[in-house]
């Protein structure tokens, strides 16, 4: 084989997925590779950092194994569809194509934010909004007409507000407060130093502070502000209208910059933060979004977003409807983390 028709890469943070594919949408070869710290997944703001980079070339290589291709020999792909967090701003964009052309991995680079893998991988229409919410937020949507409507989403810097990385700092923010007196009481005071194995929020606070534990790791407190809030803890739940209030936001404002109100507009929610089953938290998002633009439907992504970074792919090569379903088929989660779970079994 001379070479895939298509290099397909999601990548982010917490984690990287590649898949290469021929033009009638059969995956050759995929891989999946996860950054992780003391054992946990974790991500950061901004742009891609080297560690990042590093990962999405370790998938590449991963992947180019699995389909048979030697990876050092170049290109492995005509096109490559790179949805990546952190190409933002258009200096991150330059830097990153940069970087794909020295790898020489495709003919053809195609880059895009994966906020835009998300809308792909949700809906099959070209038109819409997506809003992630994983480490941190982001959204973006595209108007019917091609019109393109995005937000730098670097962090605080740059207006935003939410993700597992602010949930789970406030979550520990209250439970210090519950001790000393200055907030409400909540559950937080217990839950969130006995998650890393500590007693109160001061242990937990000298812990973070004299680097026992990376203050990154608060971000793996999301899901206990989830079971607190199911748990009728009243802190906890504001946490998650506030949550969910911003997601509403972010997305209604890029309907309106795209003049989509009254449009049947597909919303589409991808991200770590959407598996929870808290149904509240879905119902405030949902309504939200109903009140501003009637029409609008919400979808919460449960598939891989491989899929959209390889739908993108597979447009740019004029592919057949039938290909782009093969390709949504065989991109599933098993797919992406069976010789993961190989290695781990063994």
């Amino acid at each position: 084989m001379k070479r895939a028709a298509l290099l397909a890469v999601d990548g982010g943070g917490s984690k990287t997925d590649v898949a290469l594919l021929k033009r009638d949408g059969t995956v050759l070869g995929a891989a999946r590779v996860s950054g992780e710290v003391d054992g946990r997944t974790w991500a950061t703001w901004g742009h891609l950092e080297d560690e990042q980079l590093l990962r999405v070339h370790a998938a590449i290589d991963q992947a180019a194994s699995r389909a048979g291709l030697d990876p050092e020999r170049t290109p492995i792909a005509d096109v490559g569809s790179f949805c990546l967090a952190g190409a933002d701003l258009p200096a991150d964009d330059r830097r990153l194509l940069k970087w794909m052309r020295a790898n020489a991995w495709v003919e053809e680079p195609i880059l895009r934010n994966d906020t835009f893998a998300v809308l792909r991988a949700g809906t099959d229409r070209s038109w819409g909004v997506a809003v992630v919410c994983g480490f941190g937020t982001n959204c973006s949507g595209v108007a019917p007409n091609g019109r393109v409507a995005r937000f730098p989403a670097i962090g605080p810097i740059s207006g935003d507000w939410g993700g597992a990385n602010e949930l789970g700092a406030l979550a520990a923010w209250h439970a210090f407060r519950s001790e000393d007196g200055r907030g409400p009481k909540t559950a937080f005071q217990r839950s969130v130093p006995a998650y890393f194995g500590l007693r109160t929020p001061r242990q937990l606070m000298e812990a973070v502070y004299f680097d026992r534990i990376p203050e990154v790791r608060l971000a793996e407190l999301a899901p206990l502000v989830f079971s607190e809030a199911k748990q009728g803890d009243p802190v906890a739940r504001e946490l998650l209208d506030r949550q969910a209030d911003e997601i509403v936001l972010m997305a209604t404002t890029a309907i309106r910059r795209l003049r989509m109100r009254d449009l049947d507009v597909e919303v589409v929610l991808g991200g770590g933060i959407f598996r929870s089953r808290d149904a509240r938290f879905f119902s405030r998002i949902r309504n939200g979004l109903v009140d501003f633009a009637p029409s609008a439907t919400v979808h919460r992504l449960t598939h891989p977003p491989i899929i959209g970074a390889a739908l993108i792919g597979l447009d740019a090569l004029h592919a057949t409807k039938a290909a782009r379903a093969t390709a949504r088929a065989s991109l599933t989660h098993d797919r992406l983390t069976r010789h993961t779970r190989a290695r781990k079994e063994a």
